[in-house]
Parts: C-alpha cells; sequence; structure tokens
C-alpha cells in the first residue's frame, strides 16, 4: 500500500516488468534522483527473485535498496528506519537477503503490533484491518512515504534523525 501511496504522489503507474514485478519509475521531487518502484508479483516469502532481477536490469546495489515492510514488533501506528542487520524471522527479508546476496539495503518499517493471545502470526498478518484502524491506515501510510523521500532527498542519517526519535513531550 506505501508503495502504491508513493506512485500516486510521484504521478508514476505501475507497469508489468519483466522481473515478475510490477514497477514505476519517477521522481520524488524536480531534479531529484530516479526512484524506481517495485512490488513483486510473487507471495511476500518469495519478493528475493523479482528484488534479484531489478538489481540485474537496473545495475544497482543493495545498498541502493529500499525496502517498505510489516513489522510485528513495531506498534500499528509506528514507523521506523533501519539499515542492514538480518531478517528478523521476516520471511520476504530472509528472501531477499539471500537471493541480493547481502543484508547491506535500508528498511522502512511499518509497525503492525503483535497478534493477540496465540493467534498465528501469518493469519494476523493476513487479516483485514479493523475499522479503527483503517481510519488510522491513511496516516501511517504518510508516515511511510515520508520516510522514503527523506531517506532518498536527504539522506539515511537525516531519515533516521527524525523517524526514529521520540516524538517531543506533549504539555
Amino acid at each position: 500500500m506505501a508503495a502504491s501511496q508513493l506512485a500516486s504522489d510521484m504521478r508514476a503507474t505501475f507497469r508489468t516488468h519483466k522481473a515478475n514485478a510490477l514497477v514505476a519509475e519517477g521522481w520524488l521531487k524536480p531534479g531529484g534522483p530516479k526512484v524506481i518502484l517495485a512490488k513483486p508479483n510473487t507471495f511476500m516469502n518469495l519478493s528475493g527473485g523479482p528484488v534479484a532481477a531489478l538489481f540485474k536490469f537496473y545495475d544497482i546495489e543493495p545498498s541502493q535498496l529500499i525496502v517498505l515492510h510489516d513489522e510485528l514488533d513495531l506498534d500499528f501506528d509506528v514507523v521506523r528506519i533501519k539499515h542492514g542487520g538480518g531478517h528478523g524471522g521476516h520471511n520476504g527479508l530472509r528472501d531477499i537477503i539471500a537471493a541480493g546476496g547481502s543484508p547491506d539495503f535500508t528498511r522502512v518499517r511499518i509497525g503492525l503490533g503483535r497478534p493477540p493471545g496465540r493467534q498465528d502470526a501469518a493469519d494476523f498478518v493476513l487479516q483485514d484491518f479493523s475499522r479503527n484502524e483503517r481510519e488510522i491506515l491513511p496516516h501511517i501510510l504518510a508516515h511511510a512515504t515520508d520516510a522514503v523521500e527523506t531517506i532518498v532527498v536527504e539522506g539515511l542519517t537525516a531519515a533516521q534523525q527524525r523517524f526514529n526519535s521520540p516524538p517531543p513531550a506533549r504539555d
């Protein structure tokens, strides 16, 4: 959903790509670097193949990749930025790391929160959003797209400082 929002913000259209993905190309701002958005046509757990094919097609390195992904270890309304590291049990990240040959990419982690009780994590991430969550979701997606734009335009450090810092205390 965040990739679709970014494409809309860029006025870019997703098109079928031979890398088994939908791809949109454009700019976040005039004169800025070109951005390539991709949504693999595979199940999330098999994202690595399309990502590796896009690395080859566009001649880019893992360090140029920004992956937007759901994160059970963050509350529903939290967006955080991380560079490198392991997969943390996320099968999509595991596949991207394996296929791309490196964990050296940036992640925009979009919090889902933990499943309630003993609910299976896979069932939890695949269920529909609640009414309350659907009301909050546009704000979360805007926050995630702002994070990507900040990474691309201002750099990783500036983005981490802005998005990983706790919100200011309210009086």
